[in-house]
């Protein structure tokens, strides 16, 4: 089977597509014939060097979290899928064992990881990890959706949204920015996108944001929400001094969820604000497979449809990881092996 495999850590330079024997399942996994994996920044991460989760004694590296497609074998003790079965894998992996695993949510899991393998023709996984598709669900559609829409979706729960919330949403053109907005709207909240792309904010109004703004500047951004009025909720993915603003721009009592750091490690935040104005800064990552059943049904019922920007064949991951490098890109990237 052909592979795409990252052969250094640098850039697109360094993913090369080569030859690797289709794997065979063990006992209680699944192989997948993979039709669609999304990919992430995550992957991108890997792929520069910047990922803790990744060393270079593990090259040639085949990353690709969230794929889509029909099973071809099962090793012994899987009952749950059989071959034939089109499924989405959930790409959470944990312990089981630790408190978090017992009492959960799953992705406090204090081994919590995540698979990696399906910029491949076939990836072998936990057949326990995989969901079956209904009828109506496309694969590439269901690729799309485990990582940023999972993430979306529990950073959504913790930040408790509801109707008529304001929700601002930093960045909002990315795949997480994109689900973030698209779940917003779908239960009756209002959201604040920015970008610093007007054909962008286009498309965010297309889908269901209520205010675009066209600047990345931090300054900017905090005149311009303060503005429109105090959010309920931000969903920061950016991190770094987005941070520093979203807590700055948040009504009294209000939650900010972070779940990524694009923009940087480290911020600063006024403390004094943090505690007098009772608000909230929460840490999220991934979500659960629960979340990952529920956004399949919403598939399933019409009510949500994930963006996907572009799509490559498995010889063009080099050119898919370049435009995501380049930002320039809404909602997913799919590849199909």
């Amino acid at each position: 089977m052909k592979v795409a495999a990252f052969t250094g850590f640098g850039g697109p330079e360094d993913v090369t597509v080569r030859e690797m024997n289709v794997p065979e399942p063990a006992e209680g996994e699944a192989v997948i014939d993979v039709h669609t994996c999304a990919i992430n920044r995550h992957d991108l991460w890997i792929l520069e060097g910047d990922s803790a989760m990744v060393s270079s004694e593990a090259l040639p590296f085949v990353s690709g979290l969230d794929i889509a497609g029909a099973v071809a074998d099962v090793g012994d003790g899987v009952e749950s899928v059989s071959a034939g079965d089109h499924v989405v894998l959930c790409p959470n992996q944990t312990c089981g064992a630790c408190r978090f695993c017992r009492e959960g949510p799953e992705n406090l899991c204090e081994r919590f990881s995540l698979f990696h393998g399906g910029l491949a023709g076939h990836a072998v996984v936990d057949a326990d990890r995989l969901l079956t598709l209904p009828d109506n669900v496309e694969t590439t559609a269901a690729a799309a959706i485990p990582t940023a829409y999972m993430t979306a979706l529990h950073m959504f729960r913790r930040a408790k949204v509801g109707p008529g919330d304001l929700v601002f949403i930093p960045g909002a053109t990315g795949g997480v920015g994109v689900a973030a907005t698209q779940l917003v709207d779908a239960v009756g909240a209002r959201s604040i996108g920015t970008s610093t792309s007007a054909a962008k904010l286009d498309r965010l109004s297309e889908i269901g944001t209520d205010f675009t703004i066209e600047t990345d500047d931090p300054e900017t951004l905090r005149d311009a929400v303060t503005d429109i009025g105090a959010p309920d909720a931000v969903l920061n993915h950016l991190g770094g001094e987005y941070t520093e603003m979203g807590l700055d721009v948040l009504r009294r009592g209000g939650r900010m969820v972070i779940c990524g750091r694009t923009a940087g490690r480290r911020s600063e935040i006024d403390v004094p604000q943090l505690f007098l104005d009772h608000k909230h800064v929460i840490g999220s990552t991934m979500g659960t497979q629960t979340d990952l059943q529920t956004l399949v049904q919403l598939l399933a019922d019409g009510t949500l449809e994930p963006v996907i920007d572009d799509e490559y064949d498995l010889s063009d991951t080099d050119q898919a990881f370049a435009d995501m490098q380049n930002r320039d890109i809404f909602g997913k990237l799919v590849v199909h092996p």
